[in-house]
């Protein structure tokens, strides 16, 4: 009897906790499995608004909405899209910066659509005349890119960066410090360009003496083959200084006194005239656009791209 009612006990006990100790596994087999995560494309570019002083004057905007008009009207359509993603970057990062820093030159707006002074910037309808029927084709692969890096842009110490970037170089871009104040990611790297891969890359200009002195302001003295004296030359291996008549000139004046491409070049007097060769476009500083197509076609993409253009930097996404 005592067995008998113990083995009873027994069963009663297990008939009563069995379903609790089944529920748990029941139930997590029956939960249906957590949904998959999707990345969603951020939202930044609309919501960063910049104020732009436009040709006919200064209104408000998002990044969004200037971009695209940029990055065409700094970088051609046609270029490698891993080249276009990094303009796209590039831009964004200065638009960034100067939405933080007022500019003396237009107090009322962040940027402007002055190549001289700021960024270039086309309209569509300027882009429709320019482009004809391939506008459509081309406005694809420029909006792609601002998308595809929306909200990105570059950041050093915890700010963004002053991108600048210029159209070629050859074989080496400019250190900041040759012809501005110093700036720790704006040094100068190896670029790719050469002769053979960026028409163009080599210009000449042609001055006749009574011309160059016009052009520099300067009296001469003695005969032209002695005008040309010492030249001193960037980190970058461009005209820092060169004396003519005795007067010395920055590489940024005589560039922009002679409207020479750049300020890799060299000079000589022959035949009766001054001869500027003149290597590559622009002030040489930061990022090179063609040399950005030249590594892409290698097969970087834009991260790498901006890496070394802008040593030291960080790729910042949203």
């Amino acid at each position: 009897m005592p067995r008998l009612f113990f083995t009873s006990l027994v069963l009663l006990v297990a008939a009563l906790f069995s379903p609790l100790l089944v529920l748990p596994r029941e139930a997590e087999s029956e939960s249906p499995p957590p949904p998959e995560q999707t990345a969603q494309p951020s939202p930044a570019d609309s919501l960063l608004k910049i104020t732009v002083l436009y040709p006919d004057g200064a209104r408000e905007t998002t990044v969004e909405e200037h971009i695209v008009g940029a990055i065409a009207a700094e970088m051609p359509a046609l270029f490698e899209t891993e080249a276009l993603k990094a303009q796209a970057v590039a831009l964004r990062s200065y638009m960034l910066r100067a939405r933080g820093h007022s500019h003396p030159k237009h107090p009322e707006a962040h940027v402007c659509a002055d190549p001289a002074c700021c960024k270039a910037w086309a309209s569509m309808e300027e882009l429709e005349a320019k482009w004809g029927d391939d506008f459509e084709e081309n406005l694809q692969r420029i909006s792609s890119a601002a998308r595809e890096t929306d909200g990105q842009y570059l950041s050093y110490e915890g700010e963004a960066i002053q991108a600048v970037f210029h159209s070629s170089s050859a074989g080496q871009t400019e250190d900041s410090g040759g012809i501005w104040s110093p700036v720790p990611y704006l040094v100068s790297v190896p670029s790719p360009e050469t002769e053979e891969t960026v028409a163009n890359l080599v210009s000449s200009a042609q001055f006749t003496p009574q011309e160059l002195a016009l052009c520099l302001g300067i009296d001469p003295t003695g005969e032209p083959q002695a005008w040309l004296g010492k030249t001193e030359f960037t980190p970058g291996g461009r005209v820092g200084s060169m004396e003519i008549c005795g007067r010395a000139f920055s590489g940024e004046e005589l560039r922009e006194n002679l409207q020479l491409r750049s300020t890799d070049f060299e000079a000589e007097f022959a035949d009766g005239e001054f001869k500027f060769t003149v290597r590559g476009y622009g002030h040489g500083v930061g990022m090179s656009q063609y040399g950005a197509n030249l590594l892409a076609e290698e097969g970087m993409d834009y991260a790498q791209i901006l890496e070394h253009y802008y040593p030291g930097t960080t790729l910042v996404i949203p």
